[in-house]
């Protein structure tokens, strides 16, 4: 093996690295968003309770004001309203309202008309299956453009130099 090619190999070995640990960092966000704020959702929506619901709710609502994900779009370059953040928060927020303004003294069949209207308001089902409704890449919100331009250039990087690698090796620099 020459000189160019371990050289390139070494850059190469690097770029990998870089776009690994965007990978991991993605991952590790996604998995801290899922912890902390879609789980809460996905308990109020399977809530027997308003109570159980509020309480569980207003985890989620807490985490996204922390977090500041209460306005603005998800997306970078199409802006879809599948991805609107304020959607989404104001969606959560006005579900929560209709649970604390539900009187005390309600019918059960009210109690269960709310609890059916947060599921819907809050779950997709599609395939039989119920998945939370949140915008697509929100765990990483507000820095999807950095997120963006970490994955694309260390991607683009990591393919550039190992194809130099492999190009020097069969070369025989």
């Amino acid at each position: 093996m020459g000189k160019a090619t371990k050289i390139f190999m070494v850059f190469a070995i690097m770029a990998t690295m870089v776009f690994g640990a965007w990978a991991t960092v993605r991952n590790v966000k996604s998995v801290q968003f899922d912890i902390n704020c879609t789980q809460y959702i996905k308990r109020a929506a399977d809530a027997n309770t308003v109570e159980t619901a509020k309480e569980e709710l207003s985890k989620a609502i807490s985490y996204a004001e922390k977090n500041n994900l209460t306005e603005g779009v998800v997306s970078i370059f199409l802006h879809q309203p599948k991805n609107d953040v304020g959607y989404w928060y104001k969606n959560m927020t006005e579900s929560y309202s209709e649970l604390e303004n539900l009187p005390e003294d309600a019918t059960s069949l009210e109690k269960t008309n709310v609890l059916m209207k947060l599921r819907e308001t809050l779950t997709d089902e599609e395939d039989s299956e119920v998945s939370v409704t949140v915008p697509d890449g929100i765990s990483i919100y507000p820095s999807n453009v950095s997120y963006f331009g970490w994955g694309l250039l260390s991607g683009i990087l990591c393919i550039v130099l190992w194809l130099l690698t492999l190009c020097a090796w069969i070369e025989g620099d």
